[in-house]
């Protein structure tokens, strides 16, 4: 298993790739799909982002099969169900990065400043509301957000004593969609 800054590397350098390519890069060979079937998953690195058909972890880090543990909701909020998931990667799968992505133009933080949804979108943009207070810009909100999941994270889960001695991370970033690069924050903590 990878350390969180080995990962992190990684990601960078999948980042990096992708900029340059004009189709998707990571191994989903049948070859790949075999031996994760019969030997499991094992993902360096665990990535909470947006439900945007825009966003898509997998092309954006040039990764395959097997290589993240992708939680996708509108928003990337954090509820008891993404922190599970993150639990059982962290502690079953003995991933030591995760990554809370936002991204530039997102709907959900649209809502939260300009809208006042109802029906189920409401916990969406409330939550998010919760994390940008007052924000009006677009980016410092989505920033907000993140690093308020980050917290919610943090808080709720013991991450070091879940992978026993290991040394798991927890950092942020942002996806710009028009650019395709990934800015990561705290990335100099690990």
């Amino acid at each position: 298993m990878l350390t969180a800054k080995e990962a992190l590397q990684k990601l960078r350098a999948g980042n990096k790739k992708y900029l340059t390519q004009n189709i998707g890069s990571g191994d989903v060979s049948p070859a790949v799909r075999l031996r994760t079937s019969a030997q499991g998953q094992q993902p360096y690195a665990i990535i909470i982002t947006c439900s945007d058909s825009r966003v898509i972890p997998e092309s954006i880090f040039s990764a395959g099969i097997g290589d993240l543990f992708v939680i996708r909701v509108a928003g990337n909020v954090i509820d008891d169900h993404q922190l599970g998931s993150i639990e059982y990667a962290v502690e079953h799968l003995g991933t030591n990065l995760v990554v809370m992505m936002g991204h530039t133009g997102c709907g959900a933080v649209d809502a939260a400043i300009h809208h006042d949804p109802s029906g189920f979108i409401k916990y969406i943009t409330d939550e998010i509301r919760n994390a940008i207070g007052e924000e009006t810009d677009p980016y410092r909100a989505t920033c907000l957000n993140v690093e308020h999941a980050i917290k919610e994270i943090s808080s709720a889960l013991d991450i070091d004593h879940l992978r026993h001695g290991k040394d798991p991370a927890v950092i942020g970033a942002v996806y710009h969609i028009d650019s395709g690069e990934v800015e990561f924050f705290h990335s100099d903590e690990i």
